[in-house]
């Protein structure tokens, strides 16, 4: 427990240390001449980076989304997506286990008066939170505050967590309501539906927990995973039935199971000891003998070793009997030392190492699943433990630290890279900055704002003036009437030239109409470039202003920097041994869970040897006392010539009592009793039967059925 909120611990700092790694890159590529995105992406997404964190999610790819995100939010870049980005950061916290960091998130949200659809799936997520950490009743309250129907998929598993909660304080009625109203083909109902039919049966409720247990064994299943779960609850009724001396019924549901699947062999077990019960050890030996045959490292495959013999003794075939019953001794030493052997490899770490190679992942993930055995002397072994939730979490938890220990070293050299980084954009810029100070200083702004002013005063002189805004052409039409007034005006008295004096008259006349046409339009156009002049002046006056800022700037920003750099440097070095602690820990951990399974094996394996051995002397017992009955029989016995004839004389004196003595037992087994065996052997041990615990594997399985 210690080390999983170790792990929890780390998360969530590590999390924190490569958002601020990813929030450096940014900048530092800024600085390099990276440009934002421009435009927007199609449909809601209106922010790029957000579209970018989307990306990655939909791609699988968790941790980089969570990272990129937080950089994100960190530079205020998803502003039109504030509500949405941080619901799915809580959401993704919450799968990696943080649910404190997402349960503050989601309170924030509904605090700050999000919008009622935001708020709505904040409340859910709440309530997951709560009801993950065992708060049943706040997880109720949180419910109770959503106000809308969810998105559809959120609306199933809000009332599967529904049902769930109501299971949680044995309101096994109202979780039977609940699950009503959602669709029967919802993938998660029938694993809460599952549930409930066990809670039912062992609530007192048995009718309708087997109703609900058999409407799952009947239904159609579409893929492997749902037959699986049928076959779980088929078994599940079947073992049931035994345990209320219902043995008919139990053939029934049992033989429902698939002979492939991964409960056939509780499945063949159980359907032998209904035979057993009815009293058809002949019918109990066909499933009994197909199971004795199958992996020895199954529980249910090891029990059937000594169910076999125990039919046989049924049947009167002690002879066999008892050859069978060392065999099976001899079987289960065998398996002992092989288990010691997986033990031994296990403890070594060839396992972990096997499984890593084998199923690597390159990404955190609450997705991420084993696929591949490894290749171990005795990997049969491993099949079951693999399979368990416990197993499948605690080496997430492994891959997951491996993963951030990679990340974590593959950022210790990157912040090499930035360093070098930085050392080279200071060099350019350091080589850069006379040549732009001389071009900037060679343009003579200054200059040009005089010249500017020149022209406004000029064009405010000429506002009244069509002269002033004359082209050349007209400027020399002027001069030249002018030239003509200046000759006319030289030789006034002379009468022939007064019509010469009409034409130039006129001529000043129309050319200075004509200027007085055009002068509105030159004035305008005048205004307009003047407009122009003052736009691009104060542009270049802008970017004098920003080149002078940034020459104050941009020593102090590579300074920041490489601040930045330093202060995470040494984060790094106390995260990478802690991670790298924490995944020994993790590894010895996942490796004593695997042993812990095998070493259940071997004690089962002890009480299994013990009941062969307790079987084979009360056989010899019984021989014995047969013997002793008979001298004829003894007498050939002493003579060494005639040991079958006693085994059969043993045989035919004790076939009613050791048949008595084994059915009791195989009839009382579902319930734990052997009073049978124990009356009428009181110095004896009776013949053996499956341990009661591995029988009701099949309850104690289906209280965990529901996914995680």
């Amino acid at each position: 427990m210690r080390l999983r909120s170790h792990v929890r611990v780390v998360r969530r700092r590590l999390v924190a240390v490569v958002a601020a790694w990813a929030a450096l890159a940014a900048p530092c590529v800024a600085a390099f001449g990276a440009q934002p995105l421009a435009g927007e992406s199609a449909h809601e997404v209106r922010d790029p980076h957000y579209g970018d964190v989307l990306f990655h999610f939909y791609q699988s790819h968790y941790f980089t989304a969570l990272t990129t995100l937080m950089a994100s939010q960190h530079f205020d870049r998803v502003a039109h997506h504030a509500d949405e980005a941080e619901v799915l950061r809580g959401g993704m916290l919450l799968s990696y286990g943080m649910h404190r960091e997402a349960g503050a998130i989601f309170a924030r949200l509904i605090e700050q008066g999000a919008s009622p659809a935001v708020r709505d799936r904040a409340w859910f997520y709440l309530a997951k939170i709560r009801y993950q950490r065992g708060d049943a009743a706040q997880a109720e309250a949180a419910l109770a505050h959503i106000e809308r129907r969810l998105a559809p998929a959120l609306e199933e598993e809000r009332g599967l967590l529904h049902a769930n909660l109501l299971m949680a304080r044995a309101d096994y009625a109202g979780a039977a309501d609940a699950l009503g109203a959602l669709d029967d083909q919802a993938p998660g109902s029938r694993y809460v539906r599952f549930n409930l039919g066990i809670a039912l049966i062992k609530g007192g409720d048995a009718a309708r927990g087997t109703a609900m247990l058999d409407a799952l064994g009947r239904a159609p299943a579409e893929n492997e995973e749902y037959r699986s779960l049928r076959d779980r609850a088929n078994v599940a009724l079947g073992f049931a039935a035994l345990r209320d001396q219902r043995p008919q019924d139990a053939r029934v549901d049992l033989e429902r199971v698939r002979l492939n699947g991964l409960q056939a062999n509780k499945a063949l077990l159980g359907f032998g000891w209904a035979a057993a019960a009815l009293k058809e050890p002949r019918l109990a030996l066909v499933p009994w003998l197909e199971l004795a045959q199958r992996d020895p490292g199954d529980s249910a495959a090891l029990e059937a070793r000594i169910a076999v013999p125990y039919a046989y003794a049924e049947l009167g075939a002690y002879r066999q009997s008892l050859a069978l019953y060392n065999d099976a001794i001899t079987a289960y030493a065998r398996e002992n030392t092989d288990l010691d052997d997986s033990i031994t490899a296990i403890r070594s770490g060839k396992l972990v190492q096997a499984l890593i190679e084998r199923n690597p992942g390159d990404e955190m993930g609450w997705f991420q699943s084993l696929h591949d055995l490894p290749e171990l002397p005795h990997a049969g072994h491993l099949a079951q433990v693999l399979a368990s939730n416990e197993f499948q979490e605690a080496f997430k938890n492994y891959r997951d630290l491996r993963f951030l220990a990679r990340n974590l070293e593959a950022w210790r050299d990157k912040l090499g890279v930035f360093d070098d980084m930085l050392a080279t954009r200071r060099k350019a810029y350091a080589e850069r900055l006379p040549r732009v100070r001389e071009r900037a200083s060679g343009i003579g702004l200054p200059a040009m704002r005089q010249r500017r002013d020149a022209l406004a005063a000029e064009r405010a002189q000429a506002s009244a003036d069509g002269v002033a805004f004359a082209d050349a052409k007209e400027r020399d039409l002027l001069a030249r009437v002018a030239r003509a007034q200046a000759t006319l005006a030289a030789d006034a008295s002379n009468p022939e030239l007064a019509a010469a004096r009409a034409r130039v008259r006129l001529a000043a006349g129309v050319l200075g109409w004509q200027l007085a046409q055009e002068h509105p339009a030159r004035l305008w156009a005048a205004t307009k470039q003047l407009q122009v002049i003052d736009a691009t002046l104060a542009q270049a006056e802008q970017r004098d202003a920003a080149l002078a800022q940034a020459q104050r700037d941009e020593p102090a920003r590579f300074e920041q920097f490489a601040q930045r750099i330093e202060a995470l440097r040494p984060r790094l070095q106390a995260e990478i041994p802690r991670v790298a602690a924490l995944e020994a820990q993790q590894q010895a951990a996942l490796q004593e869970i695997a042993v812990a399974a095998l070493v259940r094996q071997k004690e089962r394996l002890v009480a299994y040897s013990t009941q062969a051995r307790y079987a084979v002397a009360q056989l010899y017992d019984r021989a014995n006392e047969a013997t002793d009955a008979r001298p004829d029989v003894r007498a050939g016995a002493a003579a060494g010539s005639a040991a079958g004839a006693a085994t059969s004389a043993a045989t035919n004196s004790a076939t009613n009592s050791a048949t008595g003595a084994a059915t009791g037992a195989a009839t009382g087994a579902p319930t734990g009793a052997r009073t049978g065996a124990a009356t009428r052997a009181p110095t004896t041990a009776p013949p053996p039967t499956a341990p009661t615990a591995e029988r009701t594997d099949a309850n104690q399985d289906a209280d965990h059925a529901g996914k995680p």
